[in-house]
């Protein structure tokens, strides 16, 4: 499972920070106070590390933790440099090599600098996921990435252009890498990087920034649905006449909001990403953005549709249930909505707080309706593991769940339910599965809800009922099923 890095790469990748119309993400401290703290140092590995303190290596939490040590033997005109061993993609400790290099203490200002660069080589040509700064395991308010990087057997200088050197005044992140296998086989591989620092270049010429991948999207919501503003960043042509994609992270920019009486104005959520909500019943808003005086290729459109289609309200006796998602009953603790797997593509659910769910949608008493809502769906878990009990549904005879399918549906398609017990920490002790075919799914209720109520007898293979440890949903192909409203999601005892 991923960590809160993907934070990072869902990315990465998705705090609470608002933004006002037309107002920049700004630190609290004034910029005087500021420069005059934090130091300007630019070198982080130069034959060794420069101020970095005692605790800067912060592997991912699912990466091999023993992938970086430092090479004394080669470097970029040295005899030191980083060395990071990938590893194969059955390795038991990790399937790739990840992690942060983070000042143990007080960050740097890097209002001086126009780019991070270093130098880069590897035992075999290969390509590198991510590499990139900003990223500090806190609120990485400006992470900085390119992606794809391919890298040969000589030493090649990279360059990573920051996109507004005025808002580092206490950046601690300094350096951040993700490298697998995907471009060898699955077979592992050596990285040296050397020379490691902040410059001042003044030849990183920026030709746009960009959010939605540079693409005007038009949008249609219903009030208290939330919508992300993603794929944000900027294109370079640097000195040598390449041009370079930098992903960036919302804080370097300035969102502005047409309307705030159909849409909040911007801010951070959970994870790190830029949203809004829909707080009209009609009339449409656009949301574009900027860094410094530059326009950002790239606009949302979001109309609102009118009032959410909510799910039915369950009956069913409290003391009968146990809730995992419902506005009806008491929730017992989940872990996580969506736990960001490694190799899932599925957005929404972030987190495990109500309030961090992707659609609050008013009741006509204006109590909130909280709604999950995934998309590119292939396959999700509600956890309870690690840092919440396991829940015990031993006496419970039935699941239920409503879902809403968002899409057209065809006679194939279908979304399967898995139940899995589990250890403390995790791991799969047993699993038994549903499948919920095309025709449940499309026997709805005026709003468009599937109720379904399943006999747990019937997820063959789950049999440790007092360790409910997660429940999927899977789809994707040839389930074809990728857009989905979820709520109340419990078990009862009939």
């Amino acid at each position: 499972m991923k960590n809160q890095k993907i934070n990072y790469l869902k990315l990465t990748s998705l705090l609470s920070l608002f933004l006002v119309t037309s107002v920049s993400c700004e630190r609290d401290l004034s910029d005087e106070a500021t420069e005059a703290t934090f130091a300007k140092t630019a070198e982080i590995f130069i034959d060794d590390f420069v101020g970095m303190g005692s605790d800067f290596y912060r592997p991912y939490g699912d990466s091999k933790f023993t992938a970086f040590s430092v090479d004394l033997q080669q470097g970029f005109e040295s005899n030191s440099s980083i060395r990071i061993d990938v590893p194969n993609a059955t390795d038991p400790e990790g399937t790739y090599a990840g992690g942060i290099f983070v000042i143990d203490g007080a960050g740097r200002n890097l209002t001086d600098y126009d780019a991070l660069t270093f130098y880069v080589k590897a035992s075999q040509g290969v390509t590198i996921g991510e590499l990139g700064f900003g990223e500090d395991f806190g609120e990485n308010k400006f992470i900085t990435t390119i992606t794809n990087v391919n890298v040969g057997t000589n030493w090649t200088k990279i360059i990573i252009p920051i996109l507004d050197a005025s808002k580092l005044l206490q950046e601690r992140g300094m350096f951040r890498y993700a490298a697998g296998t995907n471009s060898t086989n699955g077979f592992g591989y050596t990285l040296w990087i050397d020379e490691i620092k902040f410059e001042k270049l003044g030849t990183n010429n920026l030709l746009y920034p960009f959010i939605l991948n540079g693409e005007d999207v038009n949008v249609d919501g219903f009030a208290g649905a939330n919508q992300i503003i993603g794929e944000l960043g900027a294109v370079y042509n640097l000195a040598n006449g390449q041009n370079v994609r930098v992903n960036a992270a919302p804080s370097y920019f300035t969102f502005n909001v047409s309307d705030t009486t159909i849409i909040t104005p911007l801010a951070l959520n959970n994870l790190g990403q830029m949203s809004t909500r829909i707080i009209g019943t009609s009339g449409s808003s656009v949301v574009t953005a900027q860094i410094g005086n530059t326009l950002a290729q790239g606009s949302l459109t979001i109309n609102a549709v009118g009032e959410f289609p909510h799910a039915p309200v369950p009956t069913r006796a409290a003391s009968s249930v146990v809730s995992l998602f419902s506005d009806a009953y008491t929730n017992l603790p989940v872990r996580h909505y969506n736990g960001f797997f490694l190799g899932s593509n599925t957005q929404g659910g972030a987190g495990n707080n109500p309030n961090d769910v992707d659609i609050q949608a008013p009741f006509v008493n204006g109590s909130l309706d909280n709604i999950i809502h995934y998309t590119q769906l292939d396959f999700v878990s509600f956890g309870m593991y690690e840092t919440v009990p396991r829940v015990n549904i031993s006496g419970m005879t039935h699941m239920h769940v409503d879902i809403n399918v968002r899409q057209a549906v065809s006679p194939t398609n279908f979304i399967r339910i898995e139940l899995h017990s589990s250890l403390a920490n995790g791991p799969t002790t047993s699993s038994g599965s549903f499948v919920v075919n095309a025709a449940t799914l499309t026997n709805v209720d005026p709003n468009g809800w599937a109720s379904i109520d399943i006999p747990i007898a019937s997820f063959p293979g789950f049999n440790d009922a007092a360790n409910l440890g997660q429940v999927f949903f899977v789809s994707g192909n040839p389930g074809g099923i990728f857009n989905i409203w979820v709520d109340n999601v419990y078990f009862y005892a009939q």
